[in-house]
């Protein structure tokens, strides 16, 4: 916003703009008198290592919005149409996106949880509710199947498994032991799913019914956004990551989702989490949860 302000002094007054912008008067001289140490174009060359540095840094497929907020983070004042500007300048932009499709065997007797979850996608408490659904990845002339669990609290993914076959001990039973390993659960939780066969299977019921802490919730039939976060999810990783690539073994496969799945629960800023990673709000939420305690 300060470069804004710079910009435009010489059309508004800068004690406006800072109003506007609700900016401190002081803090836009001070930057100013820091910035004059160098030149213009030395500035800018600043600026775009920068850019270019959290580009890199988060796979290339950030947009202007998101490494705008990633240099706010990193304490330096910049608008998001510069930004803008200085990465077309550069040549680069996030990485093209493709269409992908995943489908769900719905076709069954198996029994069918109401809709529970309702939506309510957030939770302010880590193990109360997750959300489950599995999806298609091409490897060499076959599919393999990856299921995701996340928690919604903080939208980390607490469990997946990769599989060549969609059968329940290899899909959405192995996810879920990946995510007791990973995290606990709390009285009340609810794992959120829709109703293909895998998650209404008896294998996979019984796994809930005997967690005393748990029950399950299903999207009604033909919904996808009952589902929305971990429709989303798959749509992150497919356009962000495995469309990007050809893999000939199961290995590279597993290693690819293993190394995205690291860096989007670490590293990776989510709008919906206010421009935070998983990580962070975890620590956050824990961290209440102890002055709740004390």
């Amino acid at each position: 916003m300060y470069d804004f302000i710079e910009s435009h002094r010489h059309l508004f007054p800068v004690e406006k703009m800072c109003k506007v912008l609700k900016v401190s008067r002081n803090a836009y001289y001070y930057w100013r008198r820091r910035s004059s140490a160098t030149t213009p174009e030395s500035r800018k060359q600043i600026l775009k290592r920068k850019i270019k540095t959290v580009f890199d840094e988060n796979r290339q497929i950030y947009g202007s919005y998101k490494i705008t907020k990633e240099l706010h983070k990193m304490g330096v004042p910049i608008s998001r149409s510069y930004v803008g500007r200085l990465m077309k300048e550069m040549g680069i932009r996030s990485r093209t996106r493709k269409k992908f499709i995943a489908t769900t065997d719905s076709s069954h007797e198996n029994p069918i949880a109401d809709n529970v979850l309702d939506r309510d996608f957030n939770p302010s408490q880590l193990g109360k509710a997750w959300v489950s659904d599995i999806t298609y990845v091409r490897l060499k002339d076959h599919w393999a199947y990856l299921t995701i669990i996340l928690d919604l609290a903080d939208r980390a993914v607490v469990g997946w498994s990769l599989s060549t076959d969609l059968t329940a001990e290899h899909t959405v039973v192995a996810a879920w032991a990946d995510a007791r390993r990973n995290r606990s659960i709390r009285p009340g939780f609810l794992l959120h799913s829709d109703r293909g066969v895998q998650y209404t299977c008896t294998r996979f019921a019984d796994i809930i019914f005997h967690n005393k802490h748990a029950s399950q919730s299903m999207s009604r039939k033909g919904n996808c956004w009952d589902n929305a976060v971990a429709e989303s999810f798959f749509k992150s990783i497919k356009y962000e990551e495995l469309n990007h690539h050809t893999f000939n073994t199961y290995g590279q496969l597993q290693d690819c989702v293993k190394q995205y799945i690291q860096w989007y629960n670490t590293k990776r800023i989510h709008s919906s989490l206010d421009y935070k990673t998983p990580l962070e709000t975890e620590i956050e939420i824990r961290n209440q949860n102890r002055k709740w305690a004390a």
